[in-house]
């Protein structure tokens, strides 16, 4: 638990090749592939769903895919299907962590990704996502950029997500790119039960994005598992809250004795998430904005990929929405 938290302990950066490089999904009425071309995040959230038993080094060892460009390519070259879904950059790490800097791997599969006329989204917490402004303009048609955001108060945010920029800087990228007529999505994942929970964390989040002219709005609840729920319990520490009280008001709302088994994957109750996200809804909805995941649209080809090794057992963003 020392390790996740300490923000001062930089990870190593390594490289790996890997089989495959797309991954399908469903989500709801939403289909496509998932890109993730490093494995690891040096975002430190406490709450982060792709750790566990096959990343035990998640914080502090990151792996970049070498070989991720070559492959998308190869996997688009060799589409065998009449439609090539949306890709999600990226589901299970975020693309523009510090390892980016370095490899530059999102920004190679972003041009591949052009280059076949592929609709994409990116998923981000960074602020190297600027740098590819450009290159995200000239396909503002095309894309989405979404930004996970949990909260807008400085003093959590530091604990939940020490590796993390503060919102208020990733408001100001996104207007940067509104600006530029990229399309801009924000989502308010997880929103942690009586951590974050209240009007009074989410009001502010939903007025920057009007500000920052963010076209849509979604957010889902916290899922526990067991070694989540290990740094949710340091997370409770930090904030200086009553660990014994807020661990029973979790057992009720979550419906699970100590200790949660290994393979549990643990939701809200379901009448708490329905009230709130109702009063979440209205509030985006009142500031003019789309409470929705942003939808984009495959579009024809006339192939279809080959998906090898896919590790069934990965957790991917997917899992958690």
């Amino acid at each position: 638990m020392e390790l996740w938290y300490n923000k001062n302990t930089a990870p190593t950066f390594d490289i790996k090749t890997s089989k495959s490089i797309l991954h399908p999904f469903t989500f709801g009425k939403h289909k496509g592939h998932t890109l993730n071309v490093y494995q690891g995040c040096q975002h430190r959230c406490g709450y982060c769903y792709a750790t566990y038993e096959w990343s035990p080094e998640f914080y502090d060892k990151i792996y970049a895919k070498s070989n991720a460009p070559e492959l998308l390519e190869n996997e688009l070259k060799n589409w065998r299907s009449g439609t090539i879904e949306p890709v999600m950059i990226s589901s299970a790490t975020d693309a523009y962590q510090p390892a980016e800097s370095k490899y530059e791997l999102t920004r190679k599969c972003i041009k591949i990704l052009q280059k076949y006329n592929i609709p994409y989204y990116v998923f981000t917490k960074s602020t190297l996502i600027s740098r590819d402004l450009e290159l995200h303009e000239q396909y503002k048609d095309n894309c989405f950029m979404v930004w996970s955001v949990t909260t807008c108060n400085e003093s959590l945010r530091r604990y939940l997500e020490p590796g993390t920029p503060p919102a208020s800087i990733m408001f100001k990228i996104m207007r940067k790119f509104a600006s530029k007529g990229i399309r801009c999505a924000v989502n308010i994942d997880p929103i942690i039960p009586l951590i974050t929970d209240s009007m009074e964390n989410i009001n502010p989040i939903v007025t920057n994005c009007r500000t920052a002219s963010v076209k849509n709005v979604f957010g889902s609840f916290l899922r526990i598992r067991f070694d989540i729920w290990q740094r949710m319990k340091m997370v409770f520490k930090l904030l200086n809250k009553d660990s014994d009280l807020i661990i029973k008001d979790y057992n009720k709302l979550y419906n699970f004795t100590e200790p949660i088994r290994h393979d549990h994957n643990l939701r809200i109750a379901k009448d708490y998430e329905i009230a709130f996200l109702h009063n979440l809804e209205k509030k985006v909805r009142e500031n003019g904005m789309v409470i929705d995941f942003p939808s984009l649209k495959g579009i024809s080809g006339g192939k279809s990929p080959k998906f090898k090794n896919v590790d069934k057992n990965q957790l991917t963003l997917t899992n958690y929405i």
